[in-house]
């Protein structure tokens, strides 16, 4: 069950995140990236790995971008 939510969680990341990949709305990375952060909690805590590693990818693709825009240096 943890890990459905983990799968939801992971997938409202991904949308969020594409729409920070626009110009001038990356600052919405820093909205992404906890909410990434809490479905990889959810995604340790289940017995499948599918949830935390689709939330690990995101949070190194996202981390990445941020890093890349000049958000985090």
């Amino acid at each position: 069950m943890l890990n459905i939510f983990s799968l939801l969680i992971g997938l409202v990341t991904l949308a969020l995140g594409l729409v920070a990949f626009i110009p001038f709305l990356g600052w919405l990375n820093w909205l992404v990236l906890p909410i990434g952060v809490v479905g990889l909690a959810l995604g340790a805590m289940s017995s499948s790995n599918s949830g935390r590693n689709l939330n690990l990818v995101l949070l190194v693709v996202f981390g990445l971008r941020l890093m890349i825009g000049g958000g985090v240096i």
